[in-house]
């Protein structure tokens, strides 16, 4: 299976200081070695600017070198979605400013025969990160 990562995880999994990295990386460690981690143009444009925004990063470029790093450096395959869809693929569920980004890349992600991952609960059909220790 094929996991689009939102921005939150794509910065959790990429920054040590972030308060969600421990979560992260636990469900990392419990992908199988085959699993495909995949981002988009929203995704990694978002994890250029927040880590500079939310100083992360100290500037763009380094940000962008750390994502770079990040998809190089993982046991994981990250492959790049590509994105042609417009805003009449909006799920019916978004209903306020705040739920577009997630209702977009929710149906990109099932476009491209993947899920989802995010730490955000209010994501209809998404696959929420577990807060807690995953039971092995």
């Amino acid at each position: 299976m094929i996991s689009l990562l939102d921005v939150n995880v794509l910065l959790a999994i990429g920054h040590t200081h972030h308060g969600a990295h421990p979560v992260a990386s636990r469900w990392l460690g419990t992908l199988p070695a085959d699993a495909e981690l995949a981002t988009c143009a929203i995704t990694e444009l978002g994890f250029v600017r927040v880590s500079v925004l939310a100083k992360l990063q100290p500037d763009i470029m380094t940000a962008r070198a750390a994502l770079v790093t990040l998809k190089k450096n993982t046991r994981f395959t990250f492959r790049l979605l590509s994105d042609d869809l417009g805003t009449d693929t909006l799920p019916a569920y978004v209903n306020t400013p705040a739920e577009t980004t997630d209702g977009h890349l929710l149906v990109l992600a099932q476009k491209h025969g993947a899920r989802l991952v995010t730490l955000d609960a209010g994501i209809p059909g998404a696959f929420l990160i577990p807060s807690t220790p995953l039971l092995e």
